[in-house]
């Protein structure tokens, strides 16, 4: 396996057009902090904090509730890992409206920087091919980040974007953490039509 060389800082600016256009639900630590940098914590965007393993699972909600508009799940490998089971469901229920962008730095950067399972032998691309989902690909160079915002405009949905990255520090950037605040200017942007 070729060693990534991404910088996850750089990653979601470079695949999305504006961070206008799409409700975002960004998984936690670094996935939440690099969604909440790249939408300037908009009211588009809802974070799971304290919710491991359950972006997914609610971006699937969303995008079933609101199939007329783009819905982007920001996740991070080990998220992922706790939720796997929720790719099935999403290959299942099949919103054409739903994209997944797992950001995978083969770390547990929360607790120290062990190596995590797809530092080894996971391969989370397979397991979302596996899950049954249409349109799957890994991209693991900056060159290939025009490719990947490609993939994400035009690959039928559900779609699945392994983003391989540099085990480097995430976005810095303080987002609100008033869950009720959140919740609804949240409630607020998926209204909208």
């Amino acid at each position: 396996m070729t060693e990534p060389t991404i910088d996850r800082r750089e990653l979601l600016p470079q695949l999305f057009d504006s961070p206008d256009k799409a409700l975002f639900i960004s998984g936690l630590a670094g996935a939440a902090k690099d969604t909440a940098a790249f939408t300037d914590d908009g009211a588009n965007l809802f974070t799971m904090a304290g919710t491991m393993g359950a972006a997914v699972a609610m971006g699937l909600g969303v995008a079933l509730n609101a199939p007329d508009r783009d819905v982007v799940v920001v996740t991070g490998d080990g998220e992922l890992l706790m939720g796997i089971g929720g790719l099935v469901t999403v290959a299942s229920m099949a919103p054409g409206n739903l994209s997944i962008v797992c950001i995978d730095n083969g770390q547990h950067g929360e607790t120290g920087g062990q190596a995590g399972h797809t530092a080894r032998n996971t391969n989370l691309e397979a397991i979302a091919k596996g899950s049954g989902l249409p349109s799957t690909m890994t991209i693991s160079a900056p060159e290939q980040m025009k490719d990947g915002a490609a993939f994400l405009k035009t690959a039928s949905g559900p779609r699945f974007l392994l983003c391989r990255v540099l085990p480097s520090a995430p976005s810095a950037y303080k987002r609100n953490f008033d869950p009720v605040a959140c919740r609804h200017r949240f409630r607020d942007a998926f209204m909208r039509a």
